[in-house]
């Protein structure tokens, strides 16, 4: 029987991808070998690394000549101490919407001084500051475009007179953005685009010439573009599902369609959610996110009751962070909207129990 899996990542793949993907662990493509197995200098995973770093940039609507995508490891987590390492020379700016964006300026302070130019953590992150400018004294800002944990979202991108990066882990290829706003964008592939084991990483290229010190190679966004992401053996089973999670979503018709369904899947259950007294959300309702719902019980009593219905019904991964507490609903973009119409059906036959 079907699980309906709304956990926050590793998270949910389209069953076309699982598809293809379990074809090739037995037979990669025709050869008789398996994905698993292949050299990741053979001509046919080059030809996957490519056609994955193309595919993305087509997406997201960047030009070659101006931004090159890579394919990385370490996570986004990574990514906290690599962007700072090559980029942050005296000063960076960060704005301070949750847990990650908390641990990306810590990694930061160990290669310069960090200014925080908003935060919402006195009220716990359940919001998105708005009311700041951005100094044009900073070597780049930094932003956390979805909260995973907290369930909160920029609407608005800000303007930015210095070069601005972005942790886009849990919402890339999920909105249109006018992603020429940014100079650097990483997303961990566990949530939006693939299995974990692979972190996707845009970069314009004319900014890989302020490198500001001497970066060991491994941590060198320079020598990892020089080397066309093959710098050092890559994850070569995630760098692949990516690629036909990023063919899927291209098939699809890409980030304008999927946006469309990622809005009614969210408006649908955030509609439930307000509908009454029983839940309530826990971001401010301008900033919720599409990807991540976030909300608990007003009588958290009933708590047992709804998590048993939520297990007849094969509902998994709905347990809120430790943070947050109650429930979060991750509904990336390979959730189907049957997946959140039967968390809603589920929700109102609780309501309707107690």
């Amino acid at each position: 029987m079907k699980k309906h899996n709304f956990s926050a990542g590793p998270s949910i793949l389209s069953s076309e991808v699982f598809d293809k993907a379990s074809e090739s662990i037995l037979n990669f493509d025709g050869i008789d070998l398996s994905i698993l197995e292949i050299s990741h200098r053979s001509k046919e995973f080059v030809s996957v690394m490519n056609e994955a770093r193309k595919i993305a940039l087509h997406l997201l609507n960047l030009n070659e000549d101006e931004y090159t995508s890579l394919f990385l490891q370490g996570g986004a987590s990574l990514q906290f101490l690599m962007i700072a390492y090559n980029f942050l020379n005296s000063n960076a700016g960060y704005v301070d919407t949750g847990s990650w964006s908390t641990k990306a300026m810590k990694e930061a302070r160990f290669f310069g001084n960090v200014i925080e130019i908003a935060s919402s953590k006195e009220k716990n992150f359940n919001y998105i500051p708005k009311d700041y400018t951005i100094s044009d004294d900073m070597d780049y800002a930094h932003i956390t475009t979805n909260n995973t944990i907290f369930g909160t979202q920029f609407h608005e991108i800000p303007e930015s007179p210095c070069p601005l990066f972005s942790d886009m882990s849990s919402d890339i290829f999920s909105r249109k953005l006018n992603f020429k706003k940014f100079d650097l964008i990483y997303a961990g592939a566990q949530k939006n685009i693939g299995p974990a084991g692979a972190t996707l990483v845009v970069i314009k290229k004319e900014i890989l010439e302020s490198i500001c010190r001497k970066v060991p190679s491994m941590l060198n966004y320079q020598i990892h573009f020089d080397k066309d992401s093959m710098f050092n053996t890559p994850p070569v089973f995630s760098v692949y599902a990516c690629m036909l999670s990023l063919k899927w979503l291209e098939k699809k018709g890409g980030i304008d369609v999927v946006e469309s369904l990622n809005r009614k899947k969210s408006e649908l259950l955030y509609k439930e959610i307000d509908n009454d007294d029983i839940f309530n959300g826990f971001a401010n309702v301008d900033d919720r996110s599409l990807m991540n719902v976030t909300f608990n019980l007003y009588d958290k009593k009933n708590k047992d009751v709804f998590d048993k219905m939520l297990i007849e019904n094969n509902i998994s991964g709905l347990n809120g962070h430790r943070s947050v507490g109650g429930y979060r609903a991750s509904i990336y973009n390979a959730m189907d909207i049957s997946s959140v119409e039967l968390l809603i059906d589920t929700i109102r036959k609780f309501k309707n129990y107690i």
